[in-house]
């Protein structure tokens, strides 16, 4: 029987495609608060979004993980049109 020569703690493909989804989901964050015209609001809304991706770092169960998926896609859409409103 041949042994892998991948480390232990090597992701799976399906893994690796959830990291992926999970770090575009923060780097849109990101960028649509970056478009806050309140310095302290866009502050808070940057320490917020770290605070939640760090706290939700360790989950591994598929489902919980594509639910924070999906709920970080909704407040996204949501701050998006907050803003979209906040220009007109």
């Amino acid at each position: 029987m041949a042994t892998s020569r991948l480390p232990p703690a090597t992701l799976t493909l399906k893994q690796f495609m959830r990291r992926q989804q999970v770090l575009l989901l923060y780097r849109r964050i990101l960028q649509a608060i970056r478009q806050v015209p309140n310095d302290s609001d866009r502050q808070y809304l940057k320490d917020w979004a770290r605070e939640e991706f760090k706290r939700n770092k360790s989950a591994t169960e598929e489902d919980t993980i594509r639910m924070m998926i999906t709920q970080g896609n909704m407040q996204l859409k949501e701050l998006e049109k907050t803003l979209a409103l906040a220009k007109s």
